[in-house]
């Protein structure tokens, strides 16, 4: 049989940690240990209140039917609550907020709801990966902003304005940024929403990293009018700990969150209400929930900062979120031979920064997702080899 698969895989590849995971597990299935610096994966679980919730709402038995697929008023009005309180921005919760199992899906649900083939998307570069996934399996034409370390990795506008945009439907931001951890002033940002509104562009601000290691949060309602044309994604999964768990949510005017809706609701049935329920306790939690997560970081940034050094790679210590990126010393030839040989030798997998685009080509990443403990003895089997 010649079972022919669709045109739309013809581009789009395996995701990079999915195939760098399966590597690992062969390894230690030798008997190897690999330590494992490269993914976002939060290695601590969620508030004690949130699992309280998520058990007792689970006992109740008329609590395991299919949802709304807008999210049950509850969850809505929490995040809308969230965003008042931190952002300073007003959403209806009725019309204005949409909760989505991760935000992951919903920039497949965004692509699908505004994306025709052939039209053209802007994608930062670094940035990240699924933003170009999803638009191939769009059938969308990529153009490749440039962020650049000269530049604080943020847009250059004059650059963006010399192209040729006439074809372009939707621009993709992500502030925090990853996987770089520049952040983005209100000034700057309102540069990049009047850019958009002159060129009728939807534009999306992907912002799930606005607490880890930050305290200014923004969002782009922080800018007057910015409802007319932009999205914005959020997410429980990194702040709340809460990855595997599936809840995110999409805001905006109500007529793009009615669009989007019109995807979503044909590719789910709702989301588990106790999980939605221990998402409005999560939202609720009081401000020490956020401080608490921010002080493990920060010092587990310290030893992944000695990491860097005993590396020989340049970091921002200005850099937010729950990664550190920096450039690779010019004696390797990218930052992909320079994880393939600690990964050899010293069994330590970080991220080649080459996977977000080729402007991270000389570029590595290390996730603070680790505790001190390890991360004090990936430095020390680095050391040993480097040193």
């Amino acid at each position: 049989m010649n079972i022919q698969k669709a045109k739309r895989l013809d581009n789009v590849k395996e995701y990079y940690f999915s195939t760098k995971i399966q590597e690992i597990a062969q390894i230690e299935k030798s008997g190897e240990k690999v330590i494992n610096l490269g993914i976002g994966n939060p290695d601590n679980p969620p508030h004690s209140d949130v699992l309280n919730v998520l058990v007792s709402e689970s006992k109740n038995i008329y609590n395991h039917g299919y949802q709304n697929y807008r999210g049950i008023d509850e969850l809505r009005k929490a995040f809308a609550d969230w965003c008042r309180k931190y952002y300073k921005i007003e959403l209806d919760h009725s019309t204005e907020v949409l909760p989505l199992m991760g935000s992951k899906e919903g920039i497949m649900h965004i692509s699908m709801a505004y994306l025709n083939e052939g039209v053209t998307v802007l994608i930062p570069n670094p940035g990240y990966p699924t933003y170009s996934s999803v638009s191939e399996l769009c059938g969308a034409n990529i153009i490749k902003y440039d962020l650049i370390e000269e530049n604080g990795w943020l847009p250059d506008i004059e650059s963006l304005e010399r192209m040729n945009l006439e074809n372009v439907k939707i621009m993709w931001i992500n502030y925090p940024h990853m996987p770089t951890g520049a952040s983005i002033s209100i000034d700057k940002l309102r540069e990049v929403v009047q850019f958009s509104q002159r060129n009728n562009i939807l534009l999306v601000n992907d912002n799930p990293y606005s607490f880890i290691l930050n305290d200014k949060h923004v969002s782009i309602f922080n800018i007057e009018g910015a409802k007319e044309n932009c999205l914005e994604l959020n997410s429980l999964s990194k702040v709340h700990n809460m990855a595997g768990w599936r809840v995110g949510m999409l805001t905006g005017n109500e007529t793009h969150i009615n669009n989007v809706l019109k995807i979503k609701s044909n590719m789910d049935s709702g989301m588990f209400k106790p999980i939605q329920l221990a998402a409005c306790k999560a939202l609720s939690l009081e401000e020490s929930w956020y401080c608490n997560l921010n002080l493990m970081y920060a010092k587990r940034k310290v030893i992944a900062h000695k990491i860097m050094d005993v590396i020989g790679a340049k970091y921002s210590n200005e850099s937010t979120g729950m990664f550190i990126w920096a450039r690779i010393p010019d004696k390797y030839a990218d930052a992909e031979v320079l994880c393939k040989m600690l990964l050899k030798r010293t069994r330590v997998f970080i991220t080649p920064g080459f996977i977000f685009g080729e402007n991270g080509r000389k570029y590595i990443r290390i996730s603070l997702c680790n505790s001190e403990s390890v991360l004090m003895e990936a430095l020390l089997k680095i050391s040993k080899e480097l040193n």
